[in-house]
């Protein structure tokens, strides 16, 4: 995945109060803390960097003014211990409705469309090379930086140190500092220049270091990999990074469509694909009343059903899921697919209303898929979470216990899935 969500979750003046607060008697102070950092970044830091490539002159100028930022979350400093998950019984997870603000969405879309002309030349060009339609590209960039708007403060070279040195995913946080050492050896930017959100993510398009190296791409020609001031090669390393990941040209992300009853809901799932003229011959119909164009008719789509049969329903193509190569989330590719309708076509919001789902507690939804499991069915992660799996198996169990099939649990269901 190339990024991680950019929004802070709590304030970082009262995370670090609530730290300090936090630590145990044992736990090391700051000061110390701070002592043991150093001595890390010397034993411990720099002989990694050396064996992968990094030069001791970038290092050096890196590490030597590298603080830790006692702002971030997720913080696990010597002494301490990681803060326990909340318990599902007291998290409900919430309605896929709530994910999509209209008041956002239009104003997104408003502000894309205009820039999708501004950009009109930049898009042909990164279209034409890549093959990613540019509604995609400026959605995609709207949703991660608003358009370039968004604030990136810190100091990437900080942010990963700290979150390498004592956080709860220190291996992969290494990785992504020693990637970001790389990126300044290579020339496209300084240490100073090198700014980040508070997880890493560099940037307008959110790229973490690691995809940075694979996937920025110098489209203004200066010789450099700018995603920080440069708007075409910021456009450009989004699109290079789809297409990277297999985005199919001359075919979009998928359609709304209406699913007629006696169709199972129970058929999604990007394995079990099949052409979209066998969907439609099933009585399957676009939302919009239009047909579907003879060359996506013979190509594969996917049934998606994120709320079951309580919520809006989509045929998807491939490149749904090469969105969710971004941000693994199908409310995510939804949202960008839909904004890039917007963008595009001044489309709307989804026709189908998300129905009153999404108040149950997690806990409830684990008693479920633990009880799918043990009647053989395959619901994917036990987590509490409903997923296109559990989804799934959710209404072939209705169908086979002379249910109407939902693809979707509801407290009815509780007592009856035993």
């Amino acid at each position: 995945m190339p990024l991680i969500r950019t929004v802070l979750k709590a304030c970082a003046g009262i995370a670090l109060i609530a730290f300090g607060l936090a630590l145990p008697a044992h736990a090391a102070s700051k000061a110390e803390v701070e002592k043991m950092f150093r001595t890390w970044i010397d034993k411990d830091l720099w002989p990694s960097a050396l064996k992968a490539g990094v030069s001791e002159k970038t290092f050096r100028a890196a590490m030597q003014g590298a603080t830790l930022n006692w702002d971030l979350p997720d913080l696990v400093p010597p002494g301490s211990r990681p803060k326990k998950e909340q318990a599902q019984s007291q998290a409900e997870f919430s309605s896929p409705g709530a994910y999509f603000s209209e008041k956002r969405l239009q104003s997104l879309a408003g502000r894309g469309a205009s820039l999708a002309k501004i950009h009109a030349a930049t898009l042909r060009r990164i279209e034409k090379r890549f093959g990613v339609p540019g509604e995609i590209v400026v959605a995609i960039w709207g949703r991660e930086s608003g358009f370039g708007s968004a604030k990136i403060p810190y100091s990437a070279v900080d942010v990963l140190a700290t979150k390498a040195f004592m956080s709860t995913r220190k291996d992969m946080f290494r990785k992504e500092l020693i990637a970001a050492l790389h990126i300044v050896d290579g020339g496209d930017r300084t240490v100073a220049q090198l700014k980040g959100s508070w997880a890493g993510a560099l940037g307008q398009p959110q790229f973490m270091p690691t995809s940075f190296l694979k996937y920025a791409v110098d489209f203004d020609g200066d010789g450099v990999r700018d995603i920080w001031g440069s708007v075409p090669d910021s456009l450009a390393s989004i699109a290079n990074y789809l297409a990277q990941k297999g985005w199919q040209a001359g075919r979009g992300w998928g359609y709304e469509v209406s699913i007629p009853d006696g169709v199972s809901c129970g058929q999604e799932g990007p394995d079990l694909a099949k052409p979209i003229s066998a969907w439609a011959a099933s009585g399957i119909t676009r939302i919009s009343g239009k047909a579907f164009s003879a060359g996506e008719a013979k190509a594969s789509g996917m049934m998606l059903v994120p709320a079951g049969t309580h919520g809006p329903e989509f045929i998807v193509t491939p490149n749904f899921y090469v969105i969710k190569e971004y941000n693994n989330s199908d409310l995510y590719a939804l949202f960008i697919g839909n904004l890039a309708d917007r963008i595009a076509y001044g489309g709307g919001p989804f026709r189908g209303e998300w129905g009153d789902v999404g108040k149950m507690l997690r806990s409830d939804v684990l008693a479920m898929q633990k009880a799918l499991v043990a009647k053989g069915y395959d619901v994917g992660k036990v987590d509490g979470l409903p997923g296109y799996k559990t989804r799934r198996s959710l209404g072939d169990w209705q169908a086979k216990s002379g249910l109407a099939p939902t693809c979707y649990p509801d407290a009815s269901l509780k007592s009856r899935l035993h």
